[in-house]
């Protein structure tokens, strides 16, 4: 049994299963500031210590038999599709990383290549036409998600639901799963039904690891990207995503949810 991309306080006093793009970087710091008073120095996906994950080989043995007692609160973090897959354009594809290299070496310049993107230069701060190149990437991303060429799909761009089934499938279950978009309400939520060693204030929260400080500035609203070919690739990649955590297909521009998330139905269709 194991439960990858999990993280856990060293208090075991919560367990969150990580989904990238979805303010994993806050949760990360936030669970690290509840335990020790203060945030990680640096980006928190590179701490090994201070927090267990189930990366780190003398992480799993805590995380699997706390998993198997199943009294910890256990929780995750969900985001529109629409603004998840533009974030991880806009991040991974357009930007340059925090080490100052192109996401994953020649990734950015196959899709150059092969699929006719522009980035906006060397540094990603040129003009270009963001909505054709997104466009383009949306092509891409549905490729490695449907037929897993030219690779396999990235986490960062693949579905949510299938990030938050892995917990389910090997035997977790959440007490909440809560949106980036009502962040402040649902993560409270969590820090209430826990016991933490430091409180935290989350209106004194600083913001992790922005994505819009490594690529260009979104130039365009978030509907503008999307033209009825683009929702239905989106549809055909996340139609899980949008069902599930509730989020409305048929508007683009309508990042909120319309409904609320229902655990019971969460546990059912992704524990097959």
């Amino acid at each position: 049994m194991g439960f990858p991309g999990t993280w856990m306080t060293e208090s075991q006093s919560v367990v969150y299963r990580v989904v990238p793009k979805c303010a994993c970087s806050t949760i990360g710091q936030i669970m690290h500031y509840s335990d020790h008073g203060r945030y990680f120095d640096g980006d928190i996906h590179d701490a090994k210590d201070g927090l267990h994950k189930w990366a780190l080989d003398e992480s799993k043995e805590p995380i699997r038999e706390v998993m198997a007692a199943g009294q910890t609160y256990a929780f995750t973090c969900v985001r529109n599709p629409y603004t998840r897959i533009l974030s991880s354009f806009f991040d991974k594809i357009c930007g340059v990383q925090r080490n100052g290299k192109r996401y994953r070496g020649n990734l950015v310049p196959m899709l150059i290549q092969n699929y006719g993107i522009e980035v906006g230069g060397k540094d990603g701060q040129q003009e270009f036409d963001q909505i054709k190149s997104f466009r383009r990437f949306l092509l891409f991303a549905r490729d490695t998600i449907r037929w897993r060429r030219p690779m396999d799909p990235d986490i960062h761009w693949s579905a949510s639901s299938g990030h938050v089934s892995t917990f389910v499938t090997n035997g977790g279950r959440y007490d909440k799963i809560f949106w980036t978009e009502a962040f402040n309400d649902g993560m409270q939520d969590v820090l209430n039904n826990i016991d933490t060693k430091h409180d935290v204030d989350l209106t004194k929260v600083p913001r992790f690891n922005e994505s819009a400080d490594h690529g260009p500035k979104r130039a365009h609203p978030v509907e503008d990207y999307f033209d009825d070919l683009s929702m239905h690739l989106v549809y055909e990649i996340y139609k899980r995503d949008f069902e599930l955590f509730k989020y409305d297909f048929e508007n683009p521009a309508n990042k909120k949810p319309i409904g609320e998330i229902d655990l019971d139905e969460v546990h059912i269709k992704l524990g097959d």
